[in-house]
C-alpha cells in the first residue's frame, strides 16, 4: 500500500465538547484533512513540542526521547496504519545500526513523538477516505447558508433530520469555524448514509 504523508495543520479545542481536542493532520500537497480526538494530556504534549517550549523538567515524551537517544534508536517514522470502530492505531517505526522494529502506539502519542523526532507521519488511503475530510480549494468560492452548527434532539439542526446537501453545507461552516469535533460527527454521519 502506498503511503500518504501527513501534517499536523492544527489543534484545536472543541467548542461542543470539554476536555476533548482534536489535532488535524493535513496531507501534504492534497485538500484532505484527517481530524483525530484526542484527550487535554495529549494536546499539550503536541503544543508543547509544536511550541518549541522547554519544560523545567523533561514530561513523559522527551524522556521516551532522551531514552531512545540515549540508546541510539531513532524515530524515522509513524504510520497511522489501521482505523477500528472510530479508533485510529499507529505504529513507530524504529532503527538503530542493526534493526528497523515497529512499535504499536497510540496515535496521539506517535505524533507527540513526531514532533519531537521531526519525523514524518504517514497514513494509507483508504484510512483518508473512511476518516478525511475534503476540504474546499482555496481558490473556490464558499457557498453560506442559515444552517446553525448546533444541534438539539429533534430540531432541524439534528443531524439524522438534515439532507446530505444540508450535511454538506454544515460541514463546510463548521470547518471555517474550526469546530473539528462538530466536524467529525457530521463526516461520521455522511459516512452512515454512504453504506
Amino acid at each position: 500500500m502506498k503511503k500518504i504523508e501527513l501534517e499536523i495543520v492544527a489543534l484545536s479545542h472543541s467548542i461542543t465538547q470539554t476536555h476533548s481536542y482534536a489535532v488535524v493532520l493535513g496531507e501534504v500537497n492534497g485538500l484532505r484533512r484527517l481530524p483525530i480526538v484526542i484527550g487535554g494530556f495529549e494536546a499539550q504534549a503536541i503544543a508543547v513540542a509544536l511550541e518549541r517550549m522547554q519544560p523545567s523538567r523533561p514530561l513523559t515524551h522527551d524522556l521516551l526521547k532522551n531514552f531512545m537517544n540515549a540508546f541510539n534508536v531513532d524515530l524515522q517514522e509513524i504510520v497511522i496504519s489501521d482505523l477500528q470502530e472510530g479508533i485510529f492505531y499507529s505504529k513507530l517505526v524504529c532503527i538503530n545500526e542493526h534493526d528497523t522494529i515497529e512499535i504499536d502506539s497510540r496515535t496521539s502519542d506517535a505524533l507527540a513523538l513526531a514532533v519531537r523526532f521531526g519525523c514524518p507521519v504517514y497514513t494509507y488511503d483508504h484510512i483518508l477516505e473512511s476518516a478525511g475530510i475534503l476540504m474546499e480549494d482555496s481558490g473556490a468560492t464558499k457557498k453560506k447558508s442559515s444552517v446553525s452548527t448546533t444541534a438539539e434532539p429533534g430540531s432541524r439542526d439534528d443531524l439524522s433530520g438534515l439532507s446530505i446537501e444540508e450535511l454538506n453545507t454544515l460541514l463546510n461552516e463548521v470547518l471555517e469555524q474550526e469546530d473539528y469535533i462538530r466536524a467529525i460527527s457530521i463526516r461520521d454521519e455522511l459516512n452512515k448514509r454512504k453504506k
